[in-house]
Parts: structure tokens; sequence; C-alpha cells
């Protein structure tokens, strides 16, 4: 007799699997591509770069052009000083690029992912240089696979040292925008030279920032790449909530495609019953996030459309039609719209609305920056005597102006105080501040004694620029009879 339990029909009791909490990274090496969008791409890294760069270096008005200095709360843009209490333009700032980025990404996508990101830029550049030291593709699978050599050795030493140097650059241009970039050089130069005499000492805080910003680019765009766009960046996560049917993204037309496989050049691909794909994998292979395009869109696509350009040159030499991969969108393959429907439905009520507030917003802060007066004061009454009798005669309150001067010219300034008659200034009625600098002016106001009932009156601080009568500023204060 069987004594062994029958199991047919019983669930089987499950058996504990190791998972592991992330995925394991595989490396991605990613091929070389030319094309279209390759060009533009490789435009934005010339003009952002140049403009990060190269922005430290301008003078104007004898000091750096763009300049935030911390130390004395003044930031300088080209000829706009602007000033703590200007913060709202920072604000209006962020509120302009938040728009843009919705407008952008309802209209084609991750276009700032693509194209202008500094993790993409600086991802780009990098590659760039790993390919020159190590070679495309297949040359730099194969030197991973090699055991270690004085060749390899020398060919990794050379990759990083580059990307090192290129990384302090990019530190150093960093802290340049706030601190003196001129002084910082003559800082480092010292430094280098071992302690050149007369030359400024570098501080503490800026070697920290050069190196924690050099760091930072070498670890984000040297080694861990699209993890950044992967894990790191939010944008990846909720971009599809500003996508709809009619947004252009990177789509491969499955229906032409499909089914795909090889073939020689001079078979018809529809006598053979296969579509335009020749399963090349190029796609995937020029891909720097390590995706395959034709499996659908997919939240790592960061829409660089280096699969556009590699397909078309495979489309071009088998002598089939470019676009298999495109810009599309989802309403256009199923309908088989037109370019021009395409672009009629571009126009529509989000991306109108997006646009609409983005330019109102635009247009807010433009005349604001124009109506701008560059003059504020604050006035801080005297809390240790709020109001005093002088000379049996007066009623005496006593006032500072932070005056600030947001121009870069010095200027004259008159003071006076208004909304009570007879109420006179008694110790200054003009002061004159150099330019983009604040200074406290103690201001006494009196009136004769019996002139006003007792208690708190209203009153208006007046200055203006004695040299142009448009550059004047009014705070409200109070003044106070015992």
């Amino acid at each position: 007799m069987n004594d062994r339990p029958k199991t047919e029909g019983l669930i089987k009791p499950e058996v504990a699997v190791d998972q592991p909490l992330y995925e394991v990274r595989k490396e991605i090496y990613s091929r070389a591509v030319s094309g279209w969008f390759a060009r533009w791409r490789w435009a934005l890294v010339f003009i952002t770069q140049l403009v990060y760069y190269g922005s430290p270096w301008l003078i104007w008005n004898g000091r750096q052009a763009v300049l935030f200095d911390l130390v004395a709360r003044k930031f300088y843009i080209f000829g706009i000083v602007f000033w703590p209490q200007d913060f709202i333009y920072l604000t209006a700032l962020l509120v302009v690029s938040a728009l843009s980025l919705f407008l952008f990404t309802a209209v084609a996508g991750r276009l700032w992912c693509g194209y202008a990101c500094p993790q993409t830029v600086y991802t780009e550049i990098f590659m760039w240089i790993e390919r020159k030291v190590e070679g495309d593709r297949v040359a730099r699978m194969r030197l991973d696979q090699q055991p270690m050599s004085a060749r390899k050795l020398g060919l990794k030493a050379s990759k990083h040292g580059l990307w090192v140097v290129l990384s302090l650059w990019t530190g150093f241009t960093f802290v340049g925008y706030f601190t003196p970039i001129h002084e910082l050089s003559a800082a480092v130069g010292g430094l280098l030279s071992a302690g050149t005499q007369g030359a400024p000492a570098l501080g503490a805080w800026e070697i920290f920032w050069v190196l924690f910003y050099g760091f930072a680019t070498y670890g984000n765009a040297g080694w861990m790449r699209e993890q950044v766009c992967k894990y790191m960046c939010p944008y990846a996560r909720f971009q599809s909530a500003m996508f709809d049917p009619d947004t252009l993204i990177i789509t491969y037309d499955s229906e032409r495609g499909e089914p795909r496989g090889p073939r020689a050049r001079n078979i018809d691909p529809k006598l053979s019953g296969l579509g335009d794909c020749v399963d090349c994998d190029i796609c995937f292979q020029v891909c720097p996030t390590g995706i395959d395009i034709r499996n659908g869109l997919q939240y790592e696509c960061i829409g660089c459309a280096a699969c556009i350009d590699g397909c078309n040159k495979v489309m071009a030499r088998m002598g089939y039609p470019k676009g298999l991969i495109r810009y599309t969108t989802e309403n256009a393959l199923k309908q088989k719209l037109t370019p021009r429907q395409i672009l009629a439905r571009a126009l529509r009520p989000r991306v109108l609305i997006y646009t609409a507030i983005l330019w109102i917003v635009i247009i807010a802060i433009g005349i604001t920056l124009y109506v701008r007066v560059p003059l504020k004061v604050d006035v801080i009454r005297d809390r240790a005597s709020l109001s005093r009798e002088v000379d049996g005669r007066w009623v005496e309150n006593i006032y500072q102006l932070q005056i600030m001067n947001t121009q870069e010219v010095p200027h004259r300034f008159s003071i006076r105080a208004t909304g009570v008659e007879t109420l006179q200034v008694a110790n200054t009625d003009s002061v004159e501040i150099a330019g983009a600098a604040t200074r406290m002016v103690p201001v006494r106001l009196r009136i004769e004694k019996g002139k006003l009932r007792a208690g708190s009156h209203k009153i208006e601080f007046e200055v203006a620029a004695a040299d142009n009568p448009a550059i004047v500023a009014r705070e409200r204060s109070i003044f106070l009879v015992r």
C-alpha cells in the first residue's frame, strides 16, 4: 500500500525566493549617432556651455556682469542690480520656468530633458570624451572585457583625468558666479603656485563648493548617468500627467515596422511578409538610457531623439522611407493624420492656456522691470525716544531712514516729510549715496509745540534724486505727540 500523500489538485506550498530590492545596474554602451536631431542637441550643448562658462568673465560697468554677491546681498545681472527686497522677481522667474516646462511638455514631450537639461548636456560631453579616448560602442565593450593591462590602465586613467579636469572647471565656474571670478582665479593660481606673494587667499567655502560641485558633475555625468534620470529626477515620474493623445512624442510605428526581421537589401519586405523594421537594434544601441523604443513609450525615455537619427540612417541605407521612428502623436498614428492636421491639433485649449498665462507673466515682469524705481526706502522709528520736547518749543520724533540706491551711479537725494503742515526736517534735508550702496540716515522731524493734538498722526517721507525727479520713493510712518 502506497502511503505517499496525494498532491493532485492541491495548492503547492509557496517557495521563498530572494528578490533584490533594487535592480542591478547594467552598463550601457551607447553608440555614437549623427543626424538632424544630433546636430540640434550639440548646438544646444555649445550654446548652454558658452553661456555657463563665459558669463562670469563678462565685464559690465567695471564689474562682473553676472554676479550673485551673497555677502553684500546684491545680485548683479548686467545693468540691473537686485536686492533681497526684490525676491519677488526670483519667484516670477520660477513661475516662468514652470509654465515653460508645462508648455513644452504638453506640445512635444520631454524637450527640456533631451536637449537642455544639465544632466543630459554633461552626460553628452562626458560620453564624447569617453568615445574619443576608448573608442565607440564595440571598442569600449571589448576594452572592459579585457584583463587589466598597461594600455587599459592608460586609457581609463586618461578618460577619468579629463573628466576630473572638466568637473573641477565646472565647479570653479559655479563658484565664480558667487565670488568674483577674477579674484577666484587669482586665488586658485596662487594656491597652485604654492602661495604666490600678494595673491588673495582662497577661502574654505570656495574650496568646498568647487570640490563639491565638481564631484557632483563627475559622479552624475561620468558614473550615474541614466540612473539620475530614471531614479533621482522627479520629472520622469510625473511627466505623463502633462501628456495627452495630441502631444508629440518619439514613437515607433509598429503598423509599418511589424513584423520585424533581418533581410537582404534587395528584397521587397512586402513580398516577404515583413515590415520595414530590419531588427538591427540600432535604436537600442544609441539610446543613452538603454531602452528599446519599439516596446512603446517608457518613462525612461528622455526625448533626445537619438533613436530617430539612428533609424533614419538604416532606412536610408535600405532604401525605405524615413520616419519609422519619429515625432508624432497617438491620435496621428490611430487616425492617420497629416502634418498639417497634427499642427492644428497642437493649438488645443491646454496649450493656449499655458501660452497665454506664460506671456502674461513675462509681460508683467517686463513692465515692472521697466517702471522699477531704482530707489528703496525703509523707515525705522527710534523706539528709545518716541517723542520728546526740544528747547521747550518743539516736539521732535527721531527716525532712521535706510536709503538704498540700486543704480550703479551716485545720487544726491532730498528728504522731506508730508502729511502734517509745518512739519520740518531738523537735521538734514539731503544726502549723497554712492552707486549700488545703502546708507542709514538719522532724521529728526519737529513741529512747534501746540500745533498738533496729542496722539498719532500719519505722515509720509519722500526721498527723491536731485538730478532725476523721476527717481522718487515714498514711505509711510507716524508722528507721535504726547
